[in-house]
């Protein structure tokens, strides 16, 4: 039987937690190995790349970089090229997945390569408790969408419910209120708010077409617009919406949905480090796990019961990191992973 291996590109906000879930929880998901793929050698990041070997996974890099890894002590185990055609799933967590993907085309032993966040047209998108039915194992490609994307999505799957039907909604509108970078980035900080472009003449930005594509999946055509502000935080994201329903509901109806749904956590909370600050303390790498984090105050009922408004926290890559996790299990199963996904139970909260 061959070995089951992770291959992981990029130790950034995401690739490094997804580089710690799966090295900690190796046995229970079945996992023989987890490698991961760095760039650059740098002096500042030898504790990072350290610990990360000292959790279990292993270090590969190009060929032309593995003298200047080895001058910083760290060992190298495969060149990249070798660590693409050992691995059974590869998840590319830079930027850059789009430009990368000509090379995963012409490596044939993966059974399946992701993106992470906006990589439009890398493969089939995919957020897990959204369209799960329709993930296609034949086909090789992903894109996990963002994390703005994801809490788009269980808030209209949610929200959206409607007695004899999963879903009544008629129009979407959002607002991310996006922070400027995270606490581990010392770059590109913004010393004020700063707008953000309405570049798809349709959806507006790449987070409500993301959700459209999700939703497209499973059948729905969404009518969905969305914007995005940059705030002078390293916090949270905030996201405002307003979403209209084919069918008239309560905030207490509402409010009993949220509480049905585990990947929906409540909180009384209505300061982004508040709950940042709880993610920290109790969180797996101070992620949490949940697709969304809403303070049940914040909701607003029009008064036909038709249009419900309000705000939540989008909690930082936590949902990403755990379609991620999903999605590989997925293609190195065969079947749905709910029953090997428990033991990232204790990380996804009812309340913060």
């Amino acid at each position: 039987m061959s070995k089951r291996i992770v291959h992981i590109v990029g130790t950034g906000t995401i690739g490094e937690p997804l580089i710690g879930l799966f090295s900690h929880f190796k046995k229970e998901l079945g996992i023989d190995e987890v490698t991961f793929h760095k760039r650059t050698p740098l002096v500042d990041e030898r504790a990072k790349v350290h610990a990360m070997v000292r959790k279990g996974a292993t270090l590969c890099t190009d060929e032309r970089s593995v003298e200047k890894f080895e001058a910083l002590g760290h060992k190298i185990s495969y060149t990249t090229q070798e660590a693409l055609e050992r691995a059974s799933v590869v998840i590319d967590c830079t930027p850059v997945g789009n430009k990368l993907k000509p090379q995963y085309v012409e490596t044939s032993g993966p059974k399946v390569f992701m993106a992470q966040g906006s990589e439009l047209g890398f493969g089939q998108p995919y957020a897990r408790g959204i369209n799960d039915e329709s993930l296609n194992l034949d086909e090789r490609f992903v894109q996990i969408v963002s994390c703005n994307t994801h809490n788009i999505c269980v808030l209209l799957k949610t929200l959206g419910a409607a007695p004899g039907q999963d879903m009544g909604v008629t129009n979407g509108r959002f607002l991310c209120l996006r922070r400027a970078t995270d606490i581990s980035q010392a770059d590109s900080f913004i010393p004020s708010p700063e707008v953000g472009k309405h570049a798809d003449p349709r959806f507006g930005t790449h987070h409500a077409h993301d959700a459209w594509r999700v939703f497209q999946t499973v059948g729905k055509d969404l009518k969905l617009f969305s914007s995005a502000v940059k705030l002078p935080t390293q916090y949270m994201h905030v996201l405002h919406f307003s979403i209209e329903l084919d069918h008239s509901t309560s905030k207490e109806q509402l409010i009993s949905q949220l509480r049905e749904n585990p990947r929906v956590a409540l909180t009384e909370k209505r300061s982004s480090t508040l709950v940042f600050s709880f993610g920290r303390d109790h969180g797996f790498y101070g992620r949490i796990l949940n697709e969304t984090v809403l303070p049940p105050d914040t909701l607003h009922v029009s008064e036909d019961g038709r249009t419900v408004t309000g705000f939540c926290f989008t909690p930082q890559d936590g949902n990403s990191l755990l379609s991620s996790m999903a999605c590989a299990l997925w293609y190195l199963d065969g079947k749905d992973p709910r029953d090997r996904l428990q033991v990232l139970r204790p990380y996804m909260f009812e309340e913060i």
